[in-house]
């Protein structure tokens, strides 16, 4: 045994320390996870963490067991093709929650690998706090009944979830949107703009085309030929592409090598290439409510499998797909689903935006509204809280 190994094991054999599993399967989760927990350390630095994550949680101190990047998929095609990667992830937790009896379990969307699991806590009576809930509003409201016995307390992030979960009698409270959290409180545009070698540029286009393979795969392909598209009417045209942590460089090369259009690979905070941009084009998701804030007028994109769509469209229950619009409560962004993701419907919407001025205020005055809807700063510190109130009073 090694002695990093070694010293961990003392750590949690230590009865003065706490045991924390927590669990973030996506690129978004990871980043609200490292700042939760950062949040908890600062309450409690008696407190071990060990679970999935990405760099960003495993930066904040958590032990990861397995890689979030491992466990991101997208639709019932790509879960199949890693079934075997999520098994064993969840095998190896569930033993954990068996021989070392964790203080507390912290579930951060990725609901049904998250919901199978919280099962799993309650026959060992390890308690449960689901953070970022499923959204189950939007389909599958069936599983309330799992959520309302395995689930001991929600910390909510959206406005009407609170009301929703509190009608089936869970303890819940909505602490804000966590994406406040990481919002800057200055940026140098012109810095920024130097070190890319944007200066002179107009328009620069945002591309976003998600955290998951899978995503990438089936959107940054139209995305790039809209931009080529609009480079008609625009010479002077750049892209700008943030990295998500979970994808990795090569596959993005591999996909824009062949772009007419100049198209740079930004990998440092997602805000700083927001603040560039002139309009996004962006997957459904939460990098919608990051460029919300940002205030950058959107396309909402997103694309599946012909067999998750099909799926989809009969278990969805909510008239928009963007969190931007669910959140104003009416189409304040456009949204172009499956086979309308082509390059000529981006770049289309593209050029209404761009070219009308009225169309452009109107959507940036729908964004402000969604801003003030998604509440102040905190997220984290306060479900911090929540979660220190649970370890402190656990029988």
């Amino acid at each position: 045994m090694s002695m990093i190994t070694l010293l961990n094991v003392i750590n949690v054999l230590d009865k003065k320390r706490k045991l924390v599993l927590i669990i973030a399967g996506e690129a978004s989760a990871d980043e609200h996870g490292s700042n939760l927990v950062r949040a908890m350390k600062n309450l409690d630095s008696g407190i071990d963490f060990w679970g999935i994550g990405g760099k960003k949680m495993a930066e904040a101190g958590v032990k990861t067991l397995v890689s979030s990047s491992e466990m991101a998929v997208v639709g019932l095609t790509e879960v199949l093709s890693r079934f075997h990667r999520i098994t064993t992830a969840f095998i190896k937790l569930k033993n954990i929650l068996k021989n070392h009896s964790p203080h507390l379990l912290i579930l951060i969307d990725y609901p049904e690998f998250n919901l199978s699991l919280a099962r799993i806590a309650k026959r060992y009576k390890v308690p449960v706090l689901y953070y970022i809930s499923p959204q189950i509003w939007a389909w599958r409201k069936g599983r309330i009944k799992k959520i309302t016995r395995r689930v001991d307390r929600m910390a909510v992030i959206l406005p009407f979830e609170e009301s929703f979960y509190r009608r089936y009698g869970l303890s819940v409270e909505y602490v804000g949107h966590p994406v406040l959290d990481n919002l800057p409180s200055e940026i140098d545009k012109s810095q920024i703009t130097r070190e890319l070698g944007l200066q002179g540029r107009h328009p620069i286009l945002g591309l976003l085309p998600g955290s998951r393979n899978e995503e990438v795969k089936n959107l940054l392909p139209p995305m790039i030929r809209a931009a080529e598209n609009l480079s008609l009417r625009y010479d002077k045209i750049k892209g700008i592409l943030p990295l998500a942590s979970t994808i990795s460089p090569d596959l993005i090369n591999s996909i824009i090598r062949q772009s007419s259009v100049d198209i740079k690979i930004f990998q440092g905070n997602i805000y700083d290439a927001l603040a560039l941009c002139d309009l996004a084009v962006v997957a459904s998701g939460t990098a919608t409510l990051e460029t919300a804030i940002m205030g950058v007028p959107m396309i909402i994109v997103y694309k599946v499998s012909p067999i998750t769509f099909h799926v989809a469209k009969v278990a969805v229950k909510v008239p928009y797909i963007g969190l931007v619009n669910l959140v104003a409560g009416k189409k304040v962004v456009p949204e172009l689903i499956q086979n309308n993701v082509t390059p000529q419907r981006i770049a289309d919407e593209a050029l209404a935006i761009l070219e009308d001025s009225r169309n452009k205020e109107n959507l940036i005055k729908g964004l402000r509204i969604v801003k003030e809807r998604l509440g102040r700063g905190g997220a984290s510190e306060r479900t911090a809280r929540i979660a220190i109130d649970m370890i402190r009073t656990r029988p």
